[in-house]
């Protein structure tokens, strides 16, 4: 048996559905999959959990103070 008889044939990697690329075209594609492919597939950092309250930074921004009126000084000590 020839090695050819022994291996199925390989499958393309690309494969062109529609129009006629030229050599050009068919050669940036191919560059920019092997970039892809060789970059690996690295996650986005993800963001901490929060621990508690107390560690949150956020809490320390300053709320919009409460409208004036009837009750105001009530509603300024309430949790949003």
């Amino acid at each position: 048996m020839s090695e050819s008889e022994e291996s199925p044939p390989a499958r393309p990697v690309l494969r062109v559905v529609r129009g006629n690329p030229d050599e050009a075209e068919l050669a940036a594609l191919t560059a920019v999959v092997a970039a892809a492919a060789s970059a690996g597939g690295e996650e986005a950092p993800r963001k901490p959990e929060r621990t508690s309250f107390w560690a949150d930074r956020a809490a320390l921004v300053r709320r919009p103070l409460p409208r004036p009126g009837a009750g105001a000084w009530r509603a300024s000590a309430w949790p949003r």
